[in-house]
Order: C-alpha cells, then structure tokens, then sequence
C-alpha cells in the first residue's frame, strides 16, 4: 500500500490561491476608486472571488454590485460621458507610452507605462461591455 503525497493539500491551497486572487483584485480596485480606472468593478470582482472560500463576504456582495453596475451604467448613460470616459481611455494608454519612452518624466520605465496602458485598456473594454449591457 504506497502512501499517497499530495492528499488533503488541494483545499488549504485552493484556499490561499482564492484569497490572493481575490485579495489582489480587492485592493487593485480599492486603489482605483482614487486613481483612473473601473475601481468598483474590481472591488466587486475581488469580493465575488473571496465570498466563494469566506462565505461572510457574500452580504457585501450585493451591495457593492448595485453601485457598481450603477457606475457602469452611467459611464454610458449619454453621448458626452460615453465620450469622455473613452478619451480617458485613449489618454492613459498614451500616457503609458509617453512614460514607457521619454525617460525626463517622473518615475519613467515601462513598468508605470505598461500600468497606465493596461488601465487604459481595462477602462476601453468595460466601456464596451457597459456600452453593450446598456443597449
């Protein structure tokens, strides 16, 4: 009878794996409810992630995705805020160059590029998505 390895790690992992997801998508939105980007969306992503492993979380659930979707639904709500929130969109992902390439700008390396044009790709696509859910 050989011993089985590996047995009885799949919850406590499966556990840690759901609570760093969760927790990175959490405090990610957390920190763009103040800077450029879907900041309640990924609030509301971290803790549908977190509620699965922590069922305590669920009650926060439905609160935060009425607002969240509320927020979505009135970044589309008009022509001009629709066009505002893409040009916010067009504006980070050519900040995100503009730091990636000019090296006079404050903390300039692709590493703050590459976050400004992934925000700005983020906020495209959920402009799209909530564009889309809209109509």
């Amino acid at each position: 009878m050989g011993v089985r390895i590996g047995m009885g790690y799949g919850k406590p992992l499966r556990r840690v794996l759901v609570l760093a997801v969760g927790g990175v998508l959490l405090l990610v939105g957390v920190a763009l409810l103040v800077l450029p980007g879907p900041g309640l969306l990924l609030v509301f992503a971290g803790l549908v992630v977190l509620a699965r492993e922590f069922p305590g979380l669920a009650r926060y659930v439905e609160l935060v995705e009425a607002r969240a979707m509320r927020a979505a639904e009135d970044s589309v709500s008009s022509p001009w805020r629709l066009a505002g929130s893409a040009l916010v969109a067009l504006v980070l992902i050519a900040g995100g160059v503009m730091w990636g390439l000019l090296s006079d700008l404050p903390f300039s390396n692709w590493s703050t590029g590459s976050a400004l044009i992934a925000s700005g790709v983020v906020l495209a696509g959920l402009l799209c998505w909530s564009y889309r859910r809209m109509r």
